[in-house]
């Protein structure tokens, strides 16, 4: 089903982003690789798409510079003539005590995490609209549930969230817009063995997630034709607890 179509990634240079245009890739989908910094990754993406019998192009933008997020629409839109499908997956994470905030946490985190999402779904949305095709954001389980040290992540995070329910019924009934919520997937390396060890113990399912699991759900919504508006939950079922 999913043969064939286009799709944009951002951040797929590494982590999350990579596991998702992968994933992507090895259904039969074109895929635009993003990255800021990451060529390497990106081109590892890339090769492991081809090796995969798909199709990859990487394209280097700063998400924090509107203008070059709206380059980079223009720049994908012309070289592959169109779009089917936006995963917006790059994210700013700062980690910063809430009385070392300034404007620039607040910004980075607002600008790359927000906005950029934004501004790449408005842009893409007269060709997501001609496709008939979908949004899905990356978003947090942080939203419900903040993050101590991480506020200007969180902050964008929710409003992230209320994005994606505000164009799914803005571009309805021809575009779809979901997002898919991770939990603890790729723990920060700062985190020490026993306070992962405690976390773990708090999630039924007994581990922590891998960005596969992340990709998983993205590619169950990319052709999930009656599903949107919804932001689906993969955390091993933590916020149960």
């Amino acid at each position: 089903m999913l043969a064939g179509q286009r799709v944009l990634v951002t951040g797929a240079g590494r982590r999350v982003g990579a596991a998702i245009a992968r994933a992507l890739g090895t259904q039969g989908m074109r895929v635009a690789v993003h990255f800021q910094n990451s060529a390497k990754g990106a081109q590892e993406t890339c090769d492991a798409i081809v090796a995969a019998g798909g199709q990859a192009t990487a394209f280097r933008a700063d998400l924090g510079d509107r203008a070059q997020v709206s380059d980079l629409t223009s720049q994908v839109l012309s070289a592959f003539g169109g779009l089917d499908m936006l995963v917006c997956s790059a994210a700013n994470f700062d980690r910063v005590p809430v009385d070392e905030i300034n404007e620039g946490y607040w910004n980075r985190a607002l600008d790359v995490n927000l906005t950029a999402p934004f501004l790449l779904a408005h842009g893409l949305r007269d060709a997501l609209r001609a496709s008939r095709g979908n949004i899905v954001f990356i978003t947090c389980t942080s939203s419900g549930s903040p993050y101590r040290n991480y506020l200007p992540y969180t902050v964008s995070k929710a409003a992230l969230q209320q994005v994606m329910r505000s164009l799914a019924m803005e571009l309805a009934p021809r575009v779809r817009v979901n997002a898919v919520a991770p939990g603890t997937v790729m723990p920060p390396p700062y985190m020490s063995e026993e306070a992962l060890s405690r976390e773990v113990r708090r999630i039924p399912l007994g581990r922590t997630g891998d960005p596969d699991d992340v990709a998983e759900a993205v590619v169950y919504l990319a052709s999930a034709s009656f599903v949107t508006g919804t932001e689906l939950v993969v955390d091993g079922g933590r916020y149960l607890g």
